[in-house]
């Protein structure tokens, strides 16, 4: 019998490290952490009937109180390696972080194969820029680079078409449209596409 102050072979994911913080040529990311309830807030009700469509966590406006406690259960999750949650940032002249864009994250890892699935949402007066295709490149160095992935994934409902498009202009290649393999927001089963990248 083992006993529990006996090392163990494989460190605990507690311990691995992950950056809290990342950068790129406009954006900095900053994982997710008590204090962002209220930038949050502001870009999810400025964004809500564009999110309301794709995301289930968007179904009703949120109070600030709401979206903050959202934030400390992520940068517990964070810690514990659970669900690496980020925000992204327009990067200020001085390199810190300016407006809150969106959100983003690796999700569902499987971290004895290495597998990520890369999530995001974007603020509504932020679209069309190039930002979501920016981060997907920074996480997906994150993944490869850092945490050694083995496989990247993107997965949408079949019918968003903006999620589809940055999955594509940034290199994920289109696996499989599963039929009803995942609920919509109305409860309703629809169509998801599996988008995957490799090292």
């Amino acid at each position: 019998m083992s006993d529990v102050n006996t090392p163990s072979a494989v460190p605990p994911l507690v311990l691995l490290k992950v950056p809290e913080e990342l950068s790129s040529e406009r954006l900095v990311l900053l994982s997710a952490r008590a204090g962002f309830g209220q930038a949050v807030n502001a870009a999810v009700v400025e964004s809500f009937e564009q999110l309301r469509p794709w995301m289930p966590w968007c179904q009703a406006l949120p109070a600030v109180e709401d979206s903050e406690a959202v934030m400390r259960q992520m940068q517990a999750r964070f810690l514990l390696r659970e669900d690496l949650c980020y925000y992204f940032f327009r990067r200020g002249e001085d390199g810190r972080p300016g407006r809150l864009l969106g959100g983003c994250g690796l999700h569902r890892m499987d971290w004895a194969l290495r597998r990520f699935e890369i999530g995001y949402w974007v603020r509504s007066s932020a679209q069309g820029q190039g930002y979501v295709s920016e981060m997907v490149q920074r996480l997906s160095r994150l993944a490869f680079e850092q945490l050694r992935a083995r496989r990247l994934e993107i997965r949408c409902d079949a019918r968003n078409t903006r999620s589809r498009a940055v999955a594509e202009r940034n290199g994920f290649t289109l696996e499989a449209v599963l039929r009803h393999a995942m609920l919509g927001v109305d409860g309703e089963p629809v169509d998801q596409c599996i988008y995957a990248r490799w090292p």
